[in-house]
């Protein structure tokens, strides 16, 4: 059976606040709406559900994150994930400048979890702490093709 990842999905705190520091980290918007009904709660399992929602697309349009935003039900506040929790553990992105990628991450409040690591010569990588608490990993690549 063939399979394919089809996006990544993160519930979120505010939906523009997030918009604003992946579309600055270069990711585009393909679509917003809003979504609510009888095939939401079947999809989700959850009655009431009604959130607001974006996806957006990776420059080479091969990688999709859906952001969303709970109207209904209220969120759930809980602690920011740490790195060795099990479950949903981050989102990671390539990026072609590592430097000028904490620049615009650090404008929006986020900074390195703890600094930045070269990981044998291949990559330099850090993890941030995103909009809503989101672990982002931004990647260079040293030895580019």
């Amino acid at each position: 059976m063939p399979i394919r990842l089809e996006n990544v999905a993160i519930a979120v705190r505010d939906l523009e606040e997030a918009i604003a520091f992946f579309t600055d980290l270069g990711l585009s918007v393909l679509g917003r709406d809003t979504v609510s009904g009888e095939w939401t709660d079947t999809a989700v399992g959850l009655d009431g559900n009604h959130a607001k929602i974006a996806m957006l697309q990776t420059p080479d349009g091969q990688g999709r994150l859906e952001l969303f935003e709970y109207l209904h039900p209220d969120a759930i506040e809980t602690a920011p994930t740490l790195p060795h929790e099990i479950g949903m553990h981050r989102v990671a992105f390539s990026v072609d400048d590592l430097d000028e990628a904490l620049e615009i991450a650090a404008r929006h409040g986020c900074h390195p979890l703890r600094g930045v690591a070269t990981y044998e010569d291949i990559y330099r990588l850090t993890y941030v702490r995103g909009p809503s608490g989101i672990i982002v990993m931004l990647a260079e690549e040293l030895k580019k093709a």
